[in-house]
């Protein structure tokens, strides 16, 4: 589903297809359609992998050109083995810098979530969730009328705007739920990319006195 199909889709649900007197104009439509779009990237982003060459003698790599960067989930050196392997890192603003093997110069190859397009070409969403991306857009575009219009006389009758703020925050709380169920922090890892910089504490063996 592109912009255009997406924006058409949430005027159905807001029941504002007339072309001649639209509530939200295409720019604020637009801008809520984003606001979806980022949350959905936070909980579901876009996986990538990007080539990065190291220095030899030096643990840290400059990301700073890895764009609309969400998270970095693993770092592979040296690459091309099998099984592969993984290196712990940590990172600082831009720097990420490994923890395990001193590189020599070679590559490496970090796997990062990145931020979903949306546009008048195509989406990166995957299409099972395009109705949760309309589900999320149209809820801010309601909250955002309806706490403008509370205040102001307004044809539709007093409760008007009440009742397009509550459908609003249903929407907006059936977006956040299937974020927060879909989402990646949320997720049951059934293996691991590499093995964590702070081992594992168990909380069940009991080691007896000291």
């Amino acid at each position: 589903m592109n912009l255009s199909e997406m924006r058409a889709t949430i005027r159905r649900d807001l029941h504002d297809e007339d072309t001649v007197n639209y509530r939200w104009t295409d720019d604020e439509l637009d801008r809520h359609i984003s606001h979806a779009v980022k949350d959905f990237s936070e909980a579901i982003p876009l996986e990538q992998k990007a080539v990065k060459a190291t220095t030899a003698g030096s643990r840290t790599l400059d990301i700073s050109d890895i764009s609309d960067r969400i998270m970095v989930e693993a770092v592979e050196y040296p690459v091309d083995l099998f099984p592969a392997h993984f290196q712990r890192f940590s990172i600082w603003g831009n720097v990420l810098t490994l923890l395990g093997d001193l590189p020599d110069g070679s590559n490496t190859f970090v796997y990062y979530g990145k931020l979903h397009t949306l546009d008048v070409s195509g989406s990166t969403i995957p299409i099972i969730y395009s109705d949760l991306i309309v589900t999320g857009a149209a809820g801010y575009a309601a909250v955002e009328w309806a706490l403008y219009a509370i205040n102001r006389v307004n044809v539709g009758g007093k409760t008007t705007p009440e009742e397009l703020l509550n459908w609003g925050r249903d929407k907006l709380t059936h977006f956040r739920s299937e974020l927060k169920r879909l989402g990646r922090k949320n997720r049951v890892r059934v293996h691991s990319f590499f093995r964590p910089y702070h081992e594992i504490v168990s909380r069940s063996t009991d080691y007896g006195p000291g």
